[in-house]
């Protein structure tokens, strides 16, 4: 292969912002379940989660977009808005079955993956008849001024709206987190629910608003994957980006948006380079040099390196996975 396809700036450059691009769902979920495990409940089902958010939120766009009227530019951001709500609805059904019914967490999260991914793909098989369907999503926002920068302007000014939302989200969940009470009750709560509930705050109240409160990114996160991503839906859309996300949590140390970033980031990266060496591969009539399968693989391989390396400095809520029985 003619190495000098890959190093040269406009490989690069196109690399790197698809990989921060492709990064958007999987940070945007990862951001969601750190605020759920920070009160402890353990949520396994974000597969799941991302899966009805990501069909709900396509429909929802699909639908207004079609139907035309004074709605339609709005169209991405009620399906992603569509996506946020399903999140929560999902989120609910999980709250009741894990703090209400106080059923086993592993289970409930491994049910909800099963039941997410059964049930987006029946309401898409009933609604079209087609897998051909496809909406418009949003346009890069190129800020003046800042895009027109070489390199930099490719590399952080030429996005679409999502992207800037996620960031802004990072810096939210952290502040939400560290330097709010409600996020001081949920950190609380996640650390020794006894205490908390001689302290005056409501157990089971807290893990319910954080349940719900990242349920909705989650859902938010399979949207932007539909919506301002693929601008389409098709069975199993998320590609374990869910699986991913519950990964990149333990990285975070269930407790930092700066290292979910971080990992989400590699991620994208990782997605990126196997999408960009797979083409260049072909271009090049050297697909059988290199098996497909294991390009696709190489994102999961690295997300499974990092997690390995980061076990060593593990620092979970005590109570994750506890039910809370108050005496």
């Amino acid at each position: 292969m003619d190495w000098s396809l890959i190093l040269n700036q406009s490989f690069l450059i196109s690399m790197l912002t698809t990989g921060i691009t492709l990064a958007i769902p999987v940070l945007i979920a990862v951001l969601g379940d750190l605020i759920t495990e920070s009160s402890g409940t353990l949520n396994l089902g974000l597969e799941g989660f991302m899966a009805v958010g990501a069909v709900s939120g396509f429909m929802t766009s699909y639908y207004v977009q079609n139907q035309g009227g004074a709605l339609a530019p709005w169209s991405p951001w009620l399906g992603l808005l569509m996506g946020l709500v399903v999140g929560i609805v999902m989120g609910l059904l999980m709250g009741f079955l894990v703090i209400t019914l106080k059923a086993d967490q592993v289970i409930s999260g491994i049910t909800l993956v099963v039941f997410g991914l059964g049930l987006s793909n029946y309401i898409y098989r009933q609604a079209f008849t087609t897998l051909s369907e496809r909406l418009n999503s949003f346009d890069p926002i190129n800020i003046p001024g800042l895009s027109s920068i070489p390199i930099l302007g490719d590399l952080l000014f030429k996005f679409d709206p999502t992207v800037y939302l996620a960031l802004f989200l990072v810096i939210a969940v952290w502040f939400f987190l560290f330097r709010t009470t409600w996020g001081q009750k949920i950190r609380a709560v996640g650390e020794n629910p006894g205490a908390a509930e001689t302290s005056g705050i409501n157990v089971n109240l807290t893990r319910y608003a954080a349940l719900i409160i990242g349920s909705a990114l989650v859902g938010l996160a399979g949207a932007v994957l539909t919506v301002a991503q693929l601008g389409l839906f098709v069975e199993n859309v998320t590609a374990g980006k869910g699986w991913i996300a519950v990964a990149l949590v333990i990285f975070a140390r269930w407790r930092s948006p700066k290292l979910a970033l971080i990992g989400a980031v590699l991620f994208g990266m990782a997605d990126s380079i196997q999408y960009r060496i797979q083409a260049l591969l072909q271009i090049a009539k050297g697909a059988q040099t290199v098996p497909y399968e294991f390009l696709l693989m190489f994102p999961y391989i690295l997300t499974i390196i990092v997690l390995l390396y980061r076990t060593k400095l593990i620092d979970r809520p005590a109570a994750l996975g506890e039910a809370y029985d108050r005496k």
